[in-house]
Formats: C-alpha cells, sequence, structure tokens
C-alpha cells in the first residue's frame, strides 16, 4: 500500500485509534529519514503524544507529510539539474553533490531530528556499541558527549575528531567485514549511522536549514 493510503487511514476518524497509528507507522516504514524508532521517537517529542491525542496523532502525520514532500522536491530538483548537466556532456555527478533518493536527514528540520536521532541512539542503544580497545568508538563516544552537552555546537576541534572517526568507520565497513564478522559489520555500520547523524546536527544552521 501507498504513503498516501496508509495517510488516509490516519486521518480517517471511523477507524479505531490503534489503527490509525498502525497506520502512521506504515508510512514511517515507508519514510523514515532518521530511522524508523528515532522518527517515531521525533514525532512524538515534535508533535505530542499521538498514541493516546487524535490531534498529536495529525500532527505527527502532517510533520511527516512536509518533510516527505520537501524531500520529493529535493529529488525532482536533483533530478532536473542531472539531466541539464547530462546535456551539457556531463555524464555521471560531480563527487560533491548529494543524491537526495536516499534521504539522510530530517527535511524541514535537519539538525532538531539529527541531534534528537543522536540522543535517542545515546539513550537506546550506543552504550552497547561502544568498546573500550576500539579508537573510532571511543571518539565518537566523546563527540556525543560534547554534542549533547554544547546542543549541538561542539569547538572545530571536536568537528575534525568526528570527521576522522567517519574516514574510520567508513574505511572499515567493506562487504569482507561482513562476509568475515557479520557482528562487527552490523556494529560498524551502527556506529557510522550515529556519527553521520551527528554530523548533521553540529552543522552550521546556515548550511543545513533544508
Amino acid at each position: 500500500m501507498s504513503f498516501g493510503n496508509f495517510a488516509r487511514k490516519v486521518r480517517d476518524p471511523a477507524l479505531p485509534h490503534r489503527r490509525r497509528i498502525s497506520a502512521l507507522r506504515s508510512c514511517v516504514q515507508l519514510y523514515r529519514p532518521i530511522g524508523f524508532e528515532a522518527t517515531l521517537s521525533f514525532l512524538h517529542a515534535e508533535a505530542g503524544p499521538f498514541r493516546t491525542d487524535e490531534a498529536a496523532l495529525l500532527r505527527a502525520l502532517a510533520m511527516l507529510e512536509d518533510s516527505r514532500s520537501a524531500w520529493q522536491e529535493a529529488k525532482r530538483a536533483y533530478a532536473a539539474a542531472r539531466r541539464e548537466a547530462k546535456r551539457r556532456g556531463q555524464r555521471s555527478p560531480h563527487p560533491c553533490d548529494v543524491n537526495p533518493y536516499t534521504p539522510t536527514h530530517w527535511y524541514g528540520a535537519r539538525r532538531e531530528a539529527a541531534l534528537h536521532a543522536v540522543l535517542f541512539w545515546h539513550r537506546r542503544r550506543l552504550p552497547s556499541l561502544l568498546t573500550d580497545d576500539d579508537k573510532p568508538a571511543h571518539d565518537l563516544r566523546a563527540c556525543v558527549q560534547t554534542c549533547l552537552e554544547t546542543d549541538g555546537h561542539p569547538p572545530p576541534g571536536q568537528r575534525r575528531l568526528l570527521a576522522g572517526c567517519i574516514d574510520q568507520l567508513d574505511a572499515r565497513l567493506q562487504p569482507a567485514l561482513h562476509h568475515d564478522d557479520p557482528v562487527e559489520y552490523f556494529r560498524t555500520r551502527d556506529l557510522l549511522t550515529v556519527a553521520r547523524h551527528l554530523q548533521v546536527a553540529t552543522t552550521s544552521p546556515l548550511l543545513g536549514s533544508l
């Protein structure tokens, strides 16, 4: 079923509230820019207790729809830019171009949602991913702590530390690791997810407002 069909179920007052919540969760399955559970948590934080309050449920859906619409507009703009670039002979995207087809942040509340995602991971799963003998994980823990203490405004040294952490985790996340050590592969993938949320959360508001 499409996002629009699930959204109509969320809005249908004739349905039991629990089914409307289920429909919202299905919407989030189809559009979860900061991950499924973190997206639901952000909707709850911003829209209110949608699991028990109809007004909050409708606000949560509106938030999700607005973000998804902005994402779709970014995809259309990217596709138009690529068509124009190909017309000029540039067959491959520039390395600095950001492909929006897989959303990596919340459109419309980029930093706020990323900061919420960092806090969500910090409370729920991050401690189980960290080991004392893993330098990138140790550095990431320090970056997360500083980010939360400064409300997403760490000093430049922390941003450099985070960039190095991302490079190390990215280099580690290779197909061979999945084959040799699947547990470590998924652990590294999750650490990289946190690091990328952290990168968005600590980006200047002027650069990260989309």
